[in-house]
């Protein structure tokens, strides 16, 4: 064990040492912001992913439910599959608004990267705003079919078809 009283000056107080002694560098991933914006962002992706494990619970216990059901009791019950593929749209949607906010979305990071610095700027300034304007027409897309398909109900699950829609919404 190292006392941070032997470290060297050199060492910042945040950064690691590894087992031979020297600094490892810090996790750089994505720095704490005081902007407003990004706080509600990241609020807004931790309750995202909240709710996508909670569907995903929900999932699993939906569909064994139905395989107990109907390889034991031998009586399927109608509700569980409709159930569970309303969940699988909400837990995708969700997933992915996540994913693509922390920027885990299939990105060509390598070709960018090779590129002189002024020009990768502008390509990435571009791939954002082709991000924005992909989930403003996902949700603005979504949002019609949603009040299209409200009047019409699933019978399985008594709920609106637009309900289906509505994910493309949260998602976008």
């Amino acid at each position: 064990m190292t006392s941070s009283a032997a470290l060297p000056a050199t060492v910042a107080d945040n950064e690691h040492i590894d087992a031979v002694g020297s600094p490892l560098e810090a996790d750089h991933t994505r720095p704490p912001s005081t902007h407003l914006y990004s706080r509600f962002c990241a609020f807004l992706s931790k309750a995202s992913l909240m709710l996508a494990v909670v569907g995903l619970i929900a999932l699993i216990l939906c569909v064994q439910f139905q395989v107990v059901g109907r390889y034991i009791f031998n009586d399927t019950p109608t509700w569980a599959e409709a159930l569970a593929l309303q969940l699988v749209l909400y837990i995708t949607a969700l997933g992915v608004a996540v994913g693509v906010r922390d920027a885990g979305h299939i990105g060509l990071e390598s070709l960018v990267s090779l590129l002189p610095d002024a020009w990768r700027l502008r390509l990435e300034i571009l791939i954002h705003g082709f991000v924005v304007l992909f989930g403003a027409i996902m949700a603005k897309s979504g949002w019609l079919w949603t009040t299209i398909k409200w009047s019409d109900i699933k019978p399985m699950l008594g709920v609106p078809v637009g309900a289906d829609y509505l994910a493309l919404v949260v998602a976008g």
